[in-house]
């Protein structure tokens, strides 16, 4: 079974990323196969795409976590890969997400089967680039994804950015009762953490969502949450006009200046990354 994304011609758009500085590689994993974007060198960090896909921003996201000194590797989920984020073609991809068995858009039914094939490419990419672990970096519709990948010992550094899922439970976290239990004894035994992002009056990742994700891992989970004022006033027409409010932190919603919120949020996440992954501390 292909996994493949709709690539339409909206790689004609002047605003698209062609992706070029990436090498395209196909895995396959439980039968599904399917294009994951590789470039750098250093351990390895799984960056998984928002909604709607592997935007230009996710992309300008991907390529910081590759200079920081890592190997970054960023799978074809949903979505026209580079394209710019347009209300209209965002707002189909999403509605398709949202109805696949590949995801758990909902907060019934059993484990999504995206989550075991990122495990499996998690444990791929940590034997191609050694090191002691892999990092995963999830955000909006895959934000929980970062965390159940931590099921397989390759993960050892999970963010979680803007987690949206179940759509339809506010203060729910997209994950049984029993992967959750699993997760927090990984990381008691492991000593490990994960930090969290999210703007405060985001209305798909909820103060209540967060706040479930403390009562299941305690202070293991370390959370950020920046004030929506902080959030860039003019993104992407599919934020603009169907997410409709601050969500993205270190994509489509981040201010590229020096000393904004957004940018220390990203600093945060590749000091992590860093401190975790090669033992150092320091944002070069």
């Amino acid at each position: 079974m292909t996994a493949t994304s709709n690539q339409t011609d909206d790689r004609a758009d002047p605003r698209h990323d062609d992706l070029s500085d990436f090498e395209g590689r196909t895995y396959t994993f439980d039968a599904v196969a399917r294009t994951v974007y590789v470039a750098g060198a250093g351990p390895a960090v799984v960056v998984l795409p928002e909604m709607p896909g592997i935007s230009p921003d996710v992309a300008r996201f991907a390529r910081w976590v590759r200079d920081a000194g890592f190997t970054v590797y960023v799978p074809s989920l949903f979505g026209v890969d580079g394209a710019y984020p347009r209300a209209d073609a965002g707002l189909e991809v999403m509605r398709r997400a949202c109805v696949s068995a590949e995801f758990r858009a909902f907060a019934a039914g059993p484990p999504a089967p995206a989550e075991s094939w990122l495990r499996r490419l998690a444990r791929s990419a940590h034997a191609e680039c050694g090191g002691p672990g892999v990092g995963a970096v999830g955000m909006c519709f895959t934000g929980n994804f970062a965390l159940s990948m931590t099921l397989t010992e390759a993960v050892i550094a999970p963010v979680v950015c803007q987690p949206s899922l179940p759509l339809d439970d506010p203060a729910g976290v997209a994950m049984t009762g029993e992967e959750l239990a699993a997760v927090a004894h990984r990381m008691a035994r492991d000593d490990l953490d994960v930090i969290a992002f999210r703007f405060s009056g985001d209305r798909y990742c909820t103060a209540a969502r967060f706040a479930a994700y403390r009562r299941a891992l305690g202070d293991r989970f370390r959370e950020t949450v920046l004030a929506d004022e902080s959030a860039r006033r003019d993104p992407p027409e599919f934020f603009a006009d169907v997410v409709g409010g601050p969500h993205s932190v270190v994509t489509a919603h981040l201010v590229d200046e020096e000393g904004h919120p957004t940018i220390a949020a990203r600093d945060a996440i590749i000091d992590f990354l860093r401190r975790r992954l090669t033992g150092a501390a320091e944002i070069p």
